[in-house]
């Protein structure tokens, strides 16, 4: 029987020769991610269970991330909460407030190798699948479950695998390809799908687009994003992970699987304006519009080669008068490597705030909001009301050159004319 990576992936967990959309499955898991903001109810729910250890202290990871350092007597209690759990529960691979944001520190630490069942108590679970994993964000009570038994029940999902050709113009890059998929079919676009990236331009990308693209597929309504190991991916594993792995490709005569063509040649930067991630328009109809603050960060955006092409525009700029940028690097290995390279100073000496790595304003619960009537122009993943601070607020979704090239003008710009 011809199947999708989806389909095999979970029909190996689960013990299965073969798994169809639509077939339910209790499927072995590879790694369980939680964090500080949604750990916290995971344990409670375990401990409700009854059930006094974990089936694998190997197999979770404990990131703290989202409130770090803890900004409220709340978060602190929740962080000493987690530190006793993982204390108690033996869990070693535990990262504390220094390390980022997990869906960068996962890979970065090499907790994520080709063919596993990935589950977070994060719908962004899904940025795991650009190494070839079926990775999926669940609720706290079903991780609560994961913790006692190891296994999860999941409906196998249809697959939508957009194929990508085409040659990326200067200053157009992954998040503007998502964005542009994303305005196309809508946010239900591909509920409980697995969105797979393929075509030449996915495979000319480098990881890290690569986790964009997977990223947001939980912004189309997908259950995981996947993009084929290659090359590229292996590459990015040595050093990393020492654990073996299986490769999973889709058969291409797969039953559940639908094609969607996606021609990138004459794709312009592209911008999601509020409230909707699928309210998307090309930067041309935006510009001018006027902003207060740029977020340059998250698991979405805020890695080594968004840095750089931020970096690159500000250099020798000096930020506007009228608006305050942040800078969050999403992990401790790219701070430090961006240190390296000098984009911290260019950072600075441009007027931006450099802050420690973590989620920060991106879900409206850490540092840098916005008030009421501020804009907001954000290269994470969502804009919802009330996303970054005030419901009174708005925000706009880009990539970093279009933050980068808005910065210094206070206005939502096109990178093209810098």
């Amino acid at each position: 029987m011809s199947m999708t990576m989806a389909e095999k992936i979970l029909a190996k967990a689960s013990g299965k020769k073969e798994a169809e959309a639509g077939e339910i499955v209790m499927a072995n898991i590879d790694v369980a991610m939680t964090h500080d903001l949604t750990g916290p109810l995971s344990v409670e729910s375990f401990e409700k269970i009854g059930v006094d250890k974990v089936w694998d202290p190997e197999k979770i990871v404990v990131v703290f991330d989202h409130q770090v350092p803890a900004d409220s007597i709340e978060a602190a209690n929740n962080h000493i909460q987690m530190r006793k759990f993982v204390k108690e529960q033996k869990i070693n691979n535990f990262y504390d407030v220094r390390e980022g944001v997990c869906h960068q520190v996962l890979p970065e630490k090499g907790h994520i190798v080709p063919g596993e069942v990935v589950v977070g108590t994060d719908s962004h679970t899904c940025t795991h699948g650009a190494l070839g994993a079926f990775s999926t964000g669940i609720g706290s009570t079903d991780m609560a479950m994961v913790f006692a038994t190891g296994k999860l029940w999941f409906k196998v999902p249809e697959t939508i695998k957009f194929d990508i050709t085409g040659k990326l113009s200067d200053y157009v890059y992954a998040k503007d390809v998502v964005l542009n998929i994303i305005g196309k079919i809508g946010a239900d676009g591909a509920t409980y799908k697995a969105c797979e990236f393929g075509g030449e331009t996915t495979q000319e990308m480098s990881v890290s687009d690569r986790m964009v693209l997977c990223n947001m597929a939980i912004e189309m309504g997908g259950k995981t994003g996947l993009v084929e190991p290659d090359q590229k991916t292996f590459d990015y594993l040595k050093g990393r992970s020492s654990k073996s792995y299986e490769v999973m490709k889709t058969d291409s005569d797969a039953a559940s699987l639908k094609t969607m063509e996606i021609d990138v040649n004459d794709l312009e930067p592209q911008v999601a304006c509020p409230h909707h991630v699928d309210n998307v328009k090309p930067v041309s109809e935006v510009e001018g519009t006027q902003i207060d603050q740029v977020f340059l960060g998250s698991c979405t955006n805020g890695r080594l080669d968004d840095l750089r092409t931020a970096a690159k525009i500000l250099k020798g700029h000096s930020i506007s008068n009228n608006i305050r940028m942040l800078v969050i690097p999403a992990s401790r290995e790219i701070y430090t490597q961006a240190m390296d390279e000098g984009l911290l100073r260019t950072f600075v000496d441009s007027g931006a705030l450099v802050c420690n790595p973590c989620c920060g304003p991106c879900l409206g619960g850490h540092v840098g909001l916005v008030g009421p009537g501020e804009v907001s122009l954000s290269t994470s993943n969502r804009n919802f009301k009330g996303r970054q601070g005030s419901p009174d607020a708005e925000v706009y979704l880009s990539s970093a050159a279009v933050a980068a090239s808005s910065a210094i003008y206070g206005k939502i710009t096109d990178p093209r004319a810098m």
